[in-house]
């Protein structure tokens, strides 16, 4: 079936047209003055000519329908803006690298710190006199200090990363999502009051039967 498509109407917002259709037609029998819904024309006949009178029921409603079309273009362009930001935040190889070293370097200096407190302390109580003991245990406080430092910077990062990655930062900028979505409503609602309904009113009265007859000529 060929549909005329208004010269405003975008090719992604027809099926949103028909949509609407769809639901005036559906709930037809609840609406008094669509009585003849399904009596006179059938809801085939009456979407398939809505559906070819495009063009004159959605100019009734161009004004909402264009301020929709604004609102989403605006949302997509600010979205699309954010889009090369988020991108550069990401994390590139040089970063990847400083975060494995971040990581690794607690875990090996706790580690060197366990062996030579550990080594330093048996041969500290072996041979006293034994500067090597000492020299051990000296080497395996420093690198404890390191592990303690390591993770302080691991933490650090930790907490710059959430705070980078916030729901607040992500959402920001842009026209909010209600405001597209009240843009739509406005829309589809002039779209029914001021353009489905009063068409199909108009066919049903067009197709209605007269409400007399002239009698037969009197001799």
């Amino acid at each position: 079936m060929h549909m005329n498509v208004a010269p405003h109407l975008l090719t992604e917002d027809r099926a949103e047209y028909e949509r609407v259709l769809d639901d005036a037609l559906s709930t037809a029998h609840a609406r008094p003055d669509l009585a003849g819904v399904g009596t006179r024309l059938t809801v085939a006949q009456l979407r398939a000519m809505t559906l070819n009178a495009t063009t004159l029921v959605t100019s009734a409603a161009a004004e909402e329908y264009d301020h929709f079309v604004k609102v989403r273009e605006q949302n997509r362009a600010a979205l699309g803006t954010r889009a090369p930001a988020a991108a550069a935040e990401r994390p590139g190889p040089g970063a990847g690298v400083v975060a494995i070293f971040t990581v690794m370097v607690p875990v090996l200096a706790g580690a060197a710190a366990v062996i030579f407190l550990l080594v330093g302390a048996v041969i500290h109580a072996l041979a006293p006199t034994v500067v090597f003991g000492a020299t051990l245990l000296t080497a395996g406080l420093v690198f404890g200090a390191l592990a303690a430092a390591g993770l302080l910077c691991a933490a650090a990062g930790l907490l710059v990363t959430a705070l980078r990655n916030s729901p607040v930062q992500v959402s920001a900028g842009g026209p909010p999502d209600d405001e597209l979505s009240l843009a739509r409503d406005a829309w589809r609602h002039a779209l029914l009051e001021r353009g489905i309904l009063p068409f199909l009113r108009d066919v049903l009265a067009a197709t209605a039967p007269p409400t007399g007859s002239p009698g037969p000529p009197h001799p």
